[in-house]
């Protein structure tokens, strides 16, 4: 986690968004279309956001800080995707747009995967303050139950998206979100 903080702290407020588009806003969420991106992803058993943010940011961030086949450090890009349902989790670091299957280093640990996102539709709805799995839930929650009021279909499981860094105090951002099946 040090390394972690250390490392968004040096690249100042520099840090690059993951790209999308909103295709409606909702009272309460938004709709967006994804375009496939590269992610340095871990799959993990953990079973809370907790355990599996413990476990995964060190492998990633060893990762884009150079434990790649070029020792080549890899700029932060946010937001952070985390999974935890109640056969595995995961958590990926969405890699900037400059890279592809080409050109991307290779994680030397075994555990960090190269995974390309789909093209994808989701809804998500945010929230600020420090994220726990109660915060999570609540969230995932109040997510199903706009979906659900606007007869929007949902498929899979939530993520959570955390884009502050774990020194920032205020004005955190963090999201739920789950692919929809939108025409």
């Amino acid at each position: 986690m040090a390394l972690f903080q250390t490392y968004v702290s040096g690249s100042g407020n520099k840090t690059k968004v993951q790209q999308y588009n909103v295709v409606r806003l909702g009272n309460d969420f938004e709709v967006r279309y994804y375009p496939s991106a590269m992610m340095a992803t871990i799959q993990s058993s953990e079973k809370s956001y907790k355990a599996i943010g413990r476990k995964g940011y060190t492998k990633l961030v060893n990762f884009i800080f150079g434990n790649n086949s070029r020792k080549q450090k890899i700029t932060m890009t946010a937001p952070i995707h985390m999974q935890v349902n109640a056969t595995s989790s995961s958590m990926c670091f969405v890699m900037p747009s400059i890279y592809n299957k080409g050109n991307i280093p290779q994680p030397i640990d075994p555990d960090v995967m190269i995974t390309l996102s789909p093209n994808e539709y989701v809804a998500a709805i945010k929230f600020s303050g420090y994220a726990n799995d109660e915060k999570i839930n609540y969230y995932i929650e109040k997510l199903k139950q706009s979906l659900k009021e606007n007869s929007i279909t949902y498929t899979g499981d939530f993520s959570f998206l955390g884009y502050s860094p774990p020194y920032q105090l205020f004005d955190r951002k963090n999201e739920v979100i789950v692919n929809i099946n939108w025409h």
